[in-house]
């Protein structure tokens, strides 16, 4: 081990039973007190406490200690690694085999045992069975025996019931903690009893009891669908050892060895198609319905389905480092990158449960000594307000909504890197789009077949039979407009480049050129006015144009250009219905910028360095939130300074690395999905805030008043939480494509 380890490594545990914001904060304050603890981070929608850690100063096993002293599982998960969570497969082979670091998606059936039960065999569930049968049998009691013994029966049946709950904050409060809802329920039902309210107590302790059940229902219901993305991989793939197969656990694979993907089969890792040609369905992964068919040299995402045919597949990605494990931890992750509205309530939080301490303590206090008041009946309102004092609804409302909405654009192909981004697209009111590979396919496509001497058919044929062989962009563009119109390129011979002119070849017996037009009309003399006013009209539309020709005549024109994608247009219009201003960045000369930001009816500035962009966006963000969309290198500065980075899921790894989201679907409509699904997340908050608020300060009046006791305030409470949960869950189902 390395000096750098022993002062501190990564450690991860998964911690059960952590079914609100409150939680969370009483693990974090239990371990951040140890020695040799740093950098805590929790995650209460997936269960996941991960922090730096000396073992020399405090041993795993004493954090294990301290969150079990509080009446939470916990469970190790191992060292960890710091890993970038965008970079998606590419065609290329990583550098070299990962150490194997347990991490999801196996180290998932290292979980508490207890997450996999039904609600009644765990502790919590159990703790409702036995208060309510000591309810029941209290009340039995009492109406088969004097009301006397029935009252001391339910003083058995509070103080049983009362016993894990009152350990538990003695615990917290040993820990720093004094001000837990296991401490308000504790003062709370003893106080009952001191005032002789011993069938309110138990009613109170068994209602605290089915809370927590449905408290926990209600957050498993948001973990079940982070927790299915880890199905989508195959636990078992075929491996190809020297001609044979052979199957082998999925999560053992290496970089470098061959698999063979069945039809049917889910592909067991990223990876790239070294043979056979299949339709993918990539749906379970980016959401794309339609499957696409694939050949070799393409990437494949671990957890598509091959749909056709057999295909031999070499690993590109360790599984710890496969698609779907990146996308389960980049939603894992993202719960730390906290919103500042999350930031602002946990803040106020801390402040509210000590300052209703406070208003319970006057509660109970000045009536009686200011005015002559019983000190029954206000000592019994006060302990009522110490139970509505939970801030449990208001601090789960907004990471709730956070999980729920990471969960529900992941399955949609749309990332995000937590609740900060969420936040800040929902403020965005400016999109900036890179053209080549964000707004465009990324490579030239032939748009014009011109004949001036020769039909179209023999126009292509010797175009094609020219380029053959070239692996220019727009000799295979061209090679793929013959191969669509079903022509077939002439017998060619002595195929070479003209640099700065074009290219020439021996076609059919007879010499022929694929050339610029200036090298057409000035050196060679074959274009004529006509068709050089031609040429210059399909320039202006910011096309690059080229001469097809012979020695002594032009056979016709191509123009090419890098063409819009299919869903650009409709994906501009979609932003300007919500109120979002787009424009194109680019390096491109101001022709074809113009060109392009023409037929999609947006702003451009082109002829841009990355620097220039980086400009840009600086500007366009002292008027409010700037998105930047982008796929390559030079685009990686730009999407760092927008208030919002977004790159392109088949962009290059550094956009991926440097992007705040990725719109694995690689589709321009995604953007205004982005931001719809982040408005209806912060909706989704403020109607949470409102119900968490809205409800304490109702039930906070009526109890001071009178009208309420004990047993409602608790339903209260829980109330408030279970319907803050099951609001947030609605994120689940919404479906951002749609517009309103």
């Amino acid at each position: 081990m390395t000096v750098e380890d022993q002062a501190g490594e990564r450690r991860e545990w998964t911690v059960s039973g952590m079914d609100c914001g409150s939680c969370a904060i009483k693990v974090r304050g239990a371990v951040e007190r140890l020695p040799g603890v740093s950098q805590v981070n929790i995650a209460t929608m997936t269960e996941r406490l991960s922090l730096t850690l000396d073992p020399a100063r405090t041993p795993p096993e004493k954090v294990e200690a301290a969150v079990k002293s509080l009446g939470y599982g916990i469970a190790p998960r191992g060292t960890v690694k710091e890993r970038k969570p965008f970079v998606l497969p590419s065609g290329a082979a990583a550098a070299a085999p990962h150490e194997q670091v347990r991490d999801l998606p196996e180290d998932r059936e290292d979980d508490p045992a207890e997450r996999e039960l039904p609600w009644w065999r765990r502790s919590k569930g159990q703790l409702v069975i036995i208060t309510g049968l000591l309810l029941a049998g209290a009340w039995g009691f009492e109406l088969l025996t004097s009301a006397d013994v029935g009252r001391w029966a339910f003083v058995l049946a509070t103080l049983i019931g009362l016993v894990p709950i009152a350990r538990r904050a003695f615990a917290a409060a040993r820990m720093g903690q004094p001000f837990t809802i296991e401490m308000l329920m504790t003062i709370a039902a003893a106080g009952a009893l001191v005032i002789d309210a011993a069938e309110e107590a138990a009613l109170v302790v068994f209602l605290f009891a089915v809370g927590e059940v449905l408290e926990g229902v209600a957050a498993n219901r948001a973990r079940a669908s982070i927790r299915a993305l880890s199905n989508l991989v195959p636990k078992t793939a075929l491996l190809e050892v020297n001609g044979t197969t052979r199957q082998m656990a999925a999560a053992s694979l290496q970089i470098g060895q061959v698999v063979l993907v069945r039809p049917g089969d889910r592909i067991p890792a990223d990876g790239e198609i070294l043979e056979g040609i299949s339709g993918v369905d990539e749906s379970p992964v980016t959401g794309e319905s339609v499957p696409r068919t694939k050949g070799p040299g393409e990437p494949v995402f671990a957890g598509s389905i091959n749909a056709e045919a057999a295909l031999r597949v070499r690993v590109t990605r360790a599984a710890e480092d496969n698609t779907i494990a990146r996308i389960i931890r980049l939603v894992e992750e993202a719960e730390s990158a906290r919103a500042p509205t999350e930031r602002f309530i946990d803040r106020f939080s801390r402040i509210y449960m000590p300052a209703v301490v406070g208003v319970a303590l006057l509660v109970v206090l000045v009536p009686p000594l200011a005015f002559g008041q019983e000190w029954g009946t206000w000592i019994y309102r006060g302990l009522a307000l110490l139970l509505i004092g939970c801030p449990c609804a208001l601090v789960i409302s907004v990471p709730a909504s956070i999980a729920s909405a990471l969960s529900s654009g992941a399955r949609r192909g749309l990332l995000m890197k937590g609740g900060a981004v969420i936040e800040a697209t929902a403020k965005i009111t400016r999109v900036a789009y890179d053209k080549t590979g964000t707004l465009t396919v990324g490579r030239p496509q032939v748009t014009d077949v011109v004949p001036l001497s020769a039909d179209a058919s023999e126009l292509l044929a010797v175009a094609a039979a020219v380029e053959a062989g070239s692996s220019h962009p727009l000799a295979e563009a061209i090679s793929a407009r013959a191969e669509a119109e079903g022509v077939q390129p002439l017998p060619s011979s002595g195929g070479k480049a003209l640099p700065g002119k074009g290219v020439e070849a021996l076609v059919a017996g007879e010499q022929a050129w694929v050339g610029s037009p200036r090298f057409a009309a000035a050196e060679m003399g074959v274009l004529d006015s006509e068709g050089i006013r031609q040429a210059m009209a399909l320039e202006e539309e910011g096309k690059t144009v080229v001469v097809v020709f012979r020695a002594r005549h032009a056979l016709g024109l191509l123009a090419l250009r890098d063409e819009p994608r299919a869903d650009a247009r409709e994906g501009i219009r979609q932003l300007k219905d919500l109120g979002v201003t787009s424009v194109m960045l680019t390096g491109d000369n101001a022709r074809t910028a113009a060109a392009i930001a023409g037929s999609l009816g947006m702003e451009h500035r082109a002829e841009l360095m990355p620097d220039d962009k980086v400009a840009e966006v600086r500007a366009m963000a002292e008027a409010g939130g700037v998105m930047m969309v982008g796929d390559g290198i030079n685009d990686a500065p730009a999407l760092a300074t927008a208030s919002v980075g977004v790159a392109m899921g088949s962009g290059t790894d550094v956009a991926l690395e440097t992007a705040d989201a990725a719109l694995l679907r690689n589709r321009v409509t995604d953007v205004a999905a982005q931001i719809r699904l982040a408005r209806a997340a912060m909706g989704n908050i403020r109607q949470n805030v409102a119900i968490a608020l809205g409800l304490k300060g109702v039930f906070l009046v009526t109890t001071v008043l009178g009208f309420t006791g004990l047993w409602i305030a608790i339903l209260a409470d829980t109330g408030a939480t279970v319907l803050v949960t099951l609001n947030a869950l609605r994120l689940l189902a919404f479906n951002p494509e749609r517009e309103a």
